[in-house]
């Protein structure tokens, strides 16, 4: 039997491989993530709740299936009985989802989100519900109204946002998968800042249905892993058309896998994005940038440099249509139809009054600052001169990527400026917090699917660097194609994963003893 502080550091693809081999049972995978759980997550905060007799039954399903053989076990998904965490933006029957938010504090839905139905049909246990920014607002994963998540590289640390539960959940070895939600870099901002790789599909490549909407025509639900290859085989189980959500593609996506295991970039033209790297990023971020750039040259493709001239107004563009489109997704969050209720405490009981005395409860100074912020930007003698200027930016960005596309197979840039701050350090600059996002926005204005890798440790501070990866819309095999080879390479060169030089880590390991199930 392999010890289980092994087990737990095994890729996605290594425990199926184990699984299906017989050589280790889901049920003993599962129980030694949820030992992990209890050990070191009272310093991390990646959970908000754990799951752990519901995903032992599920494991035990699994095994009991694989124990009998024939066509059953034949038919079981790569990844049955491989556990994952889920962020609690995502609807789930016999969970509660709070969004992070007071508001939904105690809220369990009468139904799964679609990705959720895929992971129950590929019998995957799901371990518990992550921790986010408050409905998915912020980049630090601050905003949780349960308390800030912490990057397991350094405590004192933020691990990215707005589901940096998630990151921080397979970084901290607690899953070795996750699903988060990106509306402007929400999984792969994190990825970057925690070590781990984070993937934005192509809009409409898996379902929202079930995801609680912040900005609907920019949120995707996509996967948070420790490998490529893992980040692939889960877009390929959760992906594909669904009736329910009116923008699902009905292209296939089923070639990822493939992609990511015979990927080589030989031939391929790679666009620097001028717009995305220099001035106003860390000297350590552009270092580690560079070498990756030199590591794929070797290899064989060939790069080149490309203009996007409108990417610098995205960030601007960005913070008007996502708050508009929070106005009115939040306005559901009223106290009467469900969630808190706080009644006002003197005058008439009105409806208007509930609702005022719910919302200034319920919702944090976020969540607030970005709803009148929408609702501002909608209002009349406003909408053309803020949400309507700023659809057309974003049609100018769209535009910026076709050209960059016509030049280059695949683009290439930091995947943000920094690596992850101190908490506390930023939460009180808005601005300086938003800048966080001005490498990955682009890739949400546009729908276009992003993947964000380890890049190594920058020299300032030796914390995780993130390298994105961006492919024309509906073309994310080519994503994992290019994103296997620089991960393999890059890995070579630092002699294993780079989750294994967290110093943090060992002090976790440290306190990470075996014992029984959440």
């Amino acid at each position: 039997m392999t010890d289980s502080n092994e087990l737990i550091r095994l890729s996605a693809a290594a425990l199926a491989a184990k699984l299906a081999a017989g050589d280790v049972t889901s049920v003993q995978v599962t129980q030694a993530y949820l030992d992990r759980i209890a050990a070191v997550d009272g310093q991390v905060n990646a959970f908000l709740h754990v799951n752990g007799e519901e995903a032992l039954a599920v494991a035990a399903e699994v095994d009991a299936i694989r124990a009998a053989g024939g066509a059953a076990a034949e038919e079981l998904h790569e990844l049955a009985g491989v556990p994952i965490a889920v962020k609690d933006l995502i609807v789930t029957i016999g969970q509660p989802t709070t969004a992070g938010s007071k508001i939904l504090e105690g809220w369990h839905s009468p139904y799964d989100a679609t990705v959720i139905k895929k992971l129950r049909a590929a019998k995957m246990p799901i371990l518990g519900k992550t921790n986010l920014d408050e409905f998915a607002m912020g980049s630090s994963t601050e905003h949780s109204a349960y308390g800030p998540t912490r990057n397991p590289w350094d405590l004192e640390r933020i691990p990215g946002g707005s589901g940096g539960g998630s990151a921080a959940a397979v970084a901290a070895f607690e899953a070795p998968l996750a699903l988060g939600t990106d509306t402007g870099g929400s999984i792969r901002q994190p990825g970057a800042v925690t070590g781990t790789v984070g993937v934005k599909p192509t809009y409409g490549a898996v379902s929202r249905y079930g995801a609680i909407a912040m900005a609907s025509s920019l949120d995707q639900i996509g996967p948070v892993s420790r490998t490529v290859l893992d980040s692939a085989l889960l877009q390929e189980v959760i992906g594909g058309h669904d009736p329910q959500d009116s923008t699902s593609l009905t292209d296939p996506f089923d070639n990822l896998v493939a992609a990511a295991r015979t990927g080589n970039v030989e031939g391929m033209k790679i666009g620097i994005i001028k717009e995305l790297h220099g001035e106003g990023y860390q000297a350590g971020v552009e270092n580690r940038f560079n070498e990756s750039l030199e590591l794929l040259k070797d290899a064989g493709a060939e790069i080149v440099e490309v203009s996007c001239p409108n990417f610098k107004y995205a960030l601007g563009a960005y913070y008007l249509i996502m708050p508009s489109e929070v106005s009115s997704n939040l306005a559901k969050f009223d106290g009467v139809r469900f969630g808190l209720r706080v009644l006002p405490k003197e005058g008439p009981m009105t409806i208007e009054r509930v609702m005022g005395a719910t919302r200034a409860a319920g919702f944090g100074d976020e969540v607030k600052r970005r709803i009148i912020l929408g609702t501002y930007a909608l209002s009349a003698g406003y909408y053309d001169a803020y949400y309507g200027s700023a659809q057309k930016v974003r049609t100018l960005i769209q535009r910026d990527f076709d050209a960059a596309f016509a030049q280059a197979d695949v683009l290439i840039s930091p995947t943000a400026p920094t690596t992850a701050f101190k908490l506390g350090e930023k939460l009180n600059d808005p601005l300086a917090m938003y800048l966080n996002d001005v490498a990955t926005i682009p890739a949400n204005m546009a729908g276009v699917p992003g993947l964000s890798l380890p890049g190594g440790l920058a020299d300032e501070d030796g914390l995780p660097v993130g390298i994105q990866l961006l492919a024309p819309a509906r073309e994310d095999a080519r994503l994992y194609r290019v994103g296997a080879v620089l991960e393999s390479l890059l890995e070579e060169k630092w002699g294993g994963p780079l989750l294994d030089r967290a110093p943090e880590l060992h002090a976790l390991d440290a306190a990470n003893t075996v014992g029984g199930s959440n």
